[in-house]
């Protein structure tokens, strides 16, 4: 048997576009952005995997430890994606399933600024839309999921395990489904996972917010979102630590290519510090086909009666 590789920066196994601390013994919760080209390396197999926290800010080193990277390359153990963490979370029990490796290039391609001259969306390429941002808001950084489009700026101590959390944070996902599951049931199975992925437990199983310990729904109901006819589900959530939060999962058919269903994931903290719950509807009606040019917010604004 190969002994552990040395400590050191590899190719993180859960996000191979970001680099991730080896202590020798184990994977910690340090990530950062390769700052040059990095060999396509197998990363180290350790012993009991690893993984990316729900909302973990990844922690940027000190530029020298690529070149330390570079040095301890020939001592990487050989391995596969059975040594690192859990790759998804599981879907639903309708059969639901949305696709968590939908974009090949690094965490800001969902969100990349070059893609757009306006500093005032985001541009998701993948499924054909831009999302408003609103005051509040920013574009990711440093984040690890290559799905994120919007974050609340700063971070926080967790206040359950140990790590860092954000208030609030919008996802953007081209759903996985046989034909015929119309936007209500991918909306409706959806939504517990997303609850979960954002308040329970994260892949590595700790639990930032001690656990979901209850949860109830707060709106339902059919939405026009980018022009198209869509469906929301939307959960306060009740947390063992800290003041729990809001969770929204929104589905609509994407108006490009083969017109594959996106579903838009909204995670709120709730309390004072949170963003003001007003912000999920305004998200939602700021969605809009790419190269939309109207000024009148007047695409995705229609929100359905609550059931």
């Amino acid at each position: 048997m190969s002994s552990s590789p040395p400590p050191g920066w590899y190719r993180d196994p859960s996000y191979p576009l970001t680099e991730r601390w080896w202590d020798g013994t184990a994977w910690t919760d340090h990530r950062r952005q390769p700052e040059m080209p990095v060999p396509p390396l197998v990363s180290p197999r350790p012993p009991d995997g690893g993984g990316s926290r729900r909302a973990k800010v990844v922690a940027l080193a000190t530029a020298g430890a690529v070149l330390v990277a570079a040095i301890v390359t020939g001592a990487v153990v050989l391995g596969h994606d059975g040594g690192g963490a859990a790759q998804a979370k599981s879907s639903p029990t309708t059969g639901t399933s949305v696709s968590h490796d939908k974009r090949p290039t690094a965490p800001s391609a969902s969100a990349s600024a070059s893609a757009s001259e306006d500093p005032n969306v985001v541009v998701d390429e993948l499924n054909g839309i831009t999302f408003p941002v609103l005051d509040g808001w920013a574009r990711p950084e440093n984040v690890a999921e290559d799905d994120v489009v919007l974050t609340t700026p700063g971070t926080y101590d967790c206040p359950g395990d140990p790590g860092l959390c954000r208030h609030g944070r919008v996802l953007s996902r081209t759903a996985t489904v046989g034909e015929g599951s119309s936007p209500e049931t991918l909306a409706k199975g959806d939504i517990a996972d997303a609850a979960n992925a954002e308040f329970d437990r994260d892949t590595i199983g700790s639990r930032p917010f001690g656990g979901i310990t209850s949860h109830r729904l707060v709106k339902a109901g059919q939405i026009a979102v980018a022009g198209r006819a869509g469906y929301f589900v939307r959960w306060r959530v009740t947390t063992a630590k800290g003041p729990g939060g809001y969770v929204q999962s929104l589905a609509f058919p994407s108006s490009v290519g083969s017109q594959a269903p996106i579903i838009v994931r909204l995670a709120f903290d709730a309390g004072p510090d949170g963003p003001p719950l007003a912000d999920m509807d305004r998200i939602a009606k700021g969605i809009r086909p790419v190269g939309d040019t109207s000024g009148d917010g007047g695409v995705g604004s229609s929100i359905g009666p609550s059931k």
